[in-house]
C-alpha cells in the first residue's frame, strides 16, 4: 500500500535520515510499519535536531518538501498568492500517487489538503483532526472550514476523520479517537506519593501565550507565599521562555521555580514520576498528550476545560477542571492538601484510565483503520 502524509508539521533532514516532533514520530510509526511505502509531504525546517525531535524508523519513506505559508501580514498575504498555486499541485500529485491518503489538520497545508482531497473520492482516506473539535468552542475561520469540509460527507467521501473527545450530533465519518506516549511494558509500580512533604507542580509544552505558562509560575508561587512548601518544574521552550524566565529572576523565586528548557523524554518522565500535580492552564487544545502522560504516572492535572479535557478528567474525577482564575486554581490545590484521602482516589482513577490508553492498543486502532 502507498500511504501519503501531508502534513504543515516541520521536518529536518540530517545525515539522510528525517526527524520532525517526536511525539508526531512516534505516532507516525505506528502508521507506517502497516504500509509498503510512504511519502510525506510537509516543510522542511532550517533548525538543527534537538532532543525533541526523532527519526523515522521505516527505511520506505520518502520526503517531499512543501512551502509554508501564513497569512499574518500583507507581505505574507502577497507571498501566499505565489506559494499556494504549487502547494496544491504538489498535493494533488501526492494524492494521486498515494493508494491511502493520510491528512493532519488543522493547519495551512491541512486546509489546502482538505479541498483537494474533493477529487479523489474512490481513495481510501484517514484525517487526524489534532486540535480542538468542540463545535462550541472559539476558533479561526480557516479551522472551521476545515471541519466542515471533513463533515460534509459529500464534498469528503471515502474517509474516516480521527478527532479526540465525543461530541453530539456529528456526521458518519467523524470516528471519537486518541492517542499514546506510552507502551503497555513501560508501566512501571510508582510509590505513593503524599502531600505531606514538599509538593511538586510541572509544567510540560510550549512557552506560549495560549497555554500561560506565566499564570502556573503565579499559582505556585503565591501558594508558597501562604506558607505550603511547593516547587515548580518547567520543561518546554518558546516565545514567552525569556518572560518567564525575567519574571522568575525579578521576583527572585528561582528556588521553587525551576525552568529547565526542551529536555529528553526520559527526563520529562522521571519529573512525572516525581511530581505530585501537573498545571495545565491552556486556551486551546486536541488530545494533551501532556495530561494523559502525567495521569500515567500518578501526576494529578489541574486543568482548564478546554476540547476533551472534561472527558479525560472524568469531569473532575480523575483531576481538577478548573477556569482560568489564579485564586479558584490555589483553592483547588489547597483542597487536595486539606483532603489527602481524594487526591489519593484521584490519582489512582487518573491512572488506572490512562494506562488503558498505551501504544500497544492505539496500534491496534491504527491498524484496524488502515
Amino acid at each position: 500500500m502507498k500511504f501519503a502524509i501531508i502534513t504543515h508539521a516541520e521536518h529536518k533532514l540530517y545525515n539522510n535520515h528525517i526527524y520532525a516532533y517526536e511525539p508526531y514520530v512516534r505516532e507516525m510509526n505506528l502508521w507506517t510499519k502497516h504500509v509498503t511505502k510512504t511519502k510525506i509531504l510537509a516543510p522542511l525546517s532550517k533548525e538543527n535536531t534537538s532532543v525533541i525531535d526523532s527519526i523515522y524508523d521505516d527505511n520506505n519513506v520518502v520526503y517531499e518538501e512543501v512551502n509554508s505559508f501564513n497569512i499574518l501580514s500583507f507581505k505574507n498575504k502577497v507571498l501566499s498568492l505565489v506559494k499556494i498555486p504549487l502547494i496544491l499541485y504538489k498535493i494533488f500529485i501526492v494524492m494521486k500517487w498515494a493508494d491511502h491518503i493520510h491528512l493532519r489538520c488543522p493547519g495551512n497545508i491541512g486546509l489546502l489538503g482538505c479541498f483537494v482531497q474533493i477529487f479523489f473520492r474512490k481513495k481510501v482516506k484517514t484525517v487526524k483532526y489534532a486540535g480542538n473539535w468542540d463545535p462550541n468552542s472559539e476558533q479561526p475561520f480557516s479551522y472551521k472550514v476545515q471541519k466542515w469540509i471533513l463533515s460534509n460527507t459529500f464534498l469528503t467521501k471515502n474517509c474516516k476523520v480521527l478527532v479526540y473527545g465525543e461530541w453530539d450530533n456529528q456526521s458518519k465519518n467523524i470516528k471519537s479517537f486518541f492517542t499514546a506516549s506510552y507502551a503497555k511494558k513501560d508501566i512501571e509500580v510508582i510509590p505513593n506519593k503524599n502531600l505531606d512533604g514538599k509538593v511538586k507542580f510541572i509544567y510540560v509544552g510550549g512557552f506560549t501565550k495560549g497555554k500561560q505558562p506565566l499564570k502556573s509560575i503565579k499559582i505556585v508561587e503565591e501558594l508558597y507565599k501562604k506558607g505550603y512548601d511547593v516547587e515548580l518544574n518547567m520543561f518546554g521552550n518558546g516565545q514567552e521562555y525569556n518572560r518567564a524566565k525575567k519574571y522568575v529572576a525579578t521576583k527572585m523565586i528561582d528556588d521553587i521555580i525551576l525552568i529547565h528548557g526542551n529536555k529528553s523524554k526520559e527526563i520529562v518522565k522521571k519529573a512525572f514520576q516525581e511530581s505530585h500535580f501537573l498545571m495545565f492552564i491552556s486556551k486551546s487544545e486536541g488530545w494533551p498528550k501532556v495530561v494523559a502522560e502525567a495521569m500515567f504516572w500518578s501526576c494529578l492535572p489541574i486543568s482548564t476545560k478546554v476540547s476533551c479535557i472534561p472527558f479525560m478528567l472524568d469531569n473532575g474525577t480523575r483531576g481538577s477542571v478548573v477556569t482560568e482564575n489564579v485564586e479558584e486554581i490555589q483553592q483547588e490545590v489547597i483542597r487536595y492538601f486539606k483532603n489527602k484521602e481524594a487526591y489519593r482516589i484521584a490519582i489512582e482513577k487518573a491512572r488506572e484510565w490512562s494506562q488503558g490508553f498505551t501504544l500497544d492498543s492505539f496500534e491496534k486502532a491504527i491498524k484496524e483503520i488502515i
